[in-house]
């Protein structure tokens, strides 16, 4: 199809005047509520930063697989190395083909969080890696703070109103490894199977391959391709109950084109939590009488862990 998802700027929010400002905000709610994606250029992140990380990911998914599993070793894969073959979407009975790695919140002792979020398991075979994508998680965490200060925004609310939730809240950078086929001729080309995220809202830079598809209100699936260097946004599961549905939680999926059939593929999804205890009951800008609550109240913590259960991760 020709029709593409929204493109906003990061700069024009942040630097904008306020008509500019004001034409960002109107962009960005309007493709959440419409896509569910947003392409987003002028993010700041240094380029450098991001071909690093996917540089050294590269080089640990390289590794022989014995010395990988020796960091499959947080309960739910919350942390570190989840294996080839054992996360799937939710209702489907296909395991999705990538491998991946975990980097979660850094948290400062005596946390009350600290004993909820698993402590960050860093390899010994890459040991640039630490430094690197925590630098990684910070630079990307930023720009979802802003994109969460813009959406309140959008809906008249205060403008930390969903910024507050992410505070020091379960965050994930997943580095993705999509295998080539192993038979391209008897293979399903699904790599990872239709599904929604489980967060507020994930920050993708742009992946070392193609493939990433969703399904638009027509019913028809959609590619969706970034402009080169520029972020992809997409709303999750947990920012739609938060707006009673307001904000639509899009599902999308990773195909494998005839073309990459015989390449890795590496993606690098910056997944945006709620603190632990955080209530996403619908708020009452998103509630009447018309409109009455679509979910039942439920926490982060909560709601993150049926999700894990229903996807193979706990």
């Amino acid at each position: 199809m020709s029709q593409s998802v929204p493109h906003i700027n990061l700069q024009d929010y942040q630097h904008g005047d306020e008509a500019t400002r004001k034409q960002f905000v109107q962009t960005l709610g309007d493709g959440l509520c419409e896509f569910g994606f947003l392409t987003v250029g002028g993010h700041g992140v240094d380029r450098a930063l991001i071909d690093r990380s996917y540089e050294l990911f590269q080089e640990f998914f390289a590794l022989d697989e014995e010395v990988k599993k020796k960091y499959d070793c947080v309960p739910g894969n919350a942390r570190g190395y989840t294996p080839f073959g054992r996360e799937h979407a939710k209702d489907s009975d296909q395991p999705d083909l990538k491998e991946f790695w975990h980097v979660g919140q850094e948290l400062p002792e005596g946390h009350e969080y600290r004993s909820l979020y698993p402590d960050n398991v860093w390899p010994d075979e890459v040991p640039e890696l630490k430094e690197t994508t925590l630098a990684m998680y910070r630079a990307v965490e930023n720009i979802g703070f802003t994109i969460l200060h813009a959406l309140a925004d959008y809906f008249d609310l205060p403008n930390n109103t969903f910024s507050d939730m992410a505070q020091l809240g379960d965050s994930i950078l997943r580095a993705i490894h999509y295998p080539p086929l192993q038979n391209p001729e008897t293979s399903h080309r699904v790599r990872a199977a239709a599904h929604e995220d489980i967060n507020l809202i994930t920050l993708l830079p742009q992946s070392k391959g193609s493939g990433l598809e969703i399904l638009n209100q027509k019913g028809e699936w959609m590619a969706v391709n970034a402009p080169e260097g520029d972020f992809v946004v997409d709303s999750g599961d947990m920012i739609s109950r938060a707006t009673n549905g307001m904000v639509p939680a899009i599902r999308h999926r990773v195909l494998t084109p005839a073309e990459e059939e015989n390449r890795s593929r590496y993606s690098m999804p910056f997944f945006m939590h709620p603190y632990a205890s955080c209530s996403l009951a619908a708020m009452d800008r998103f509630v009447s009488e018309d409109n009455p609550p679509k979910f039942p109240p439920i926490t982060a913590r909560e709601y993150l862990q049926e999700r894990l259960r229903e996807i193979g991760l706990k």
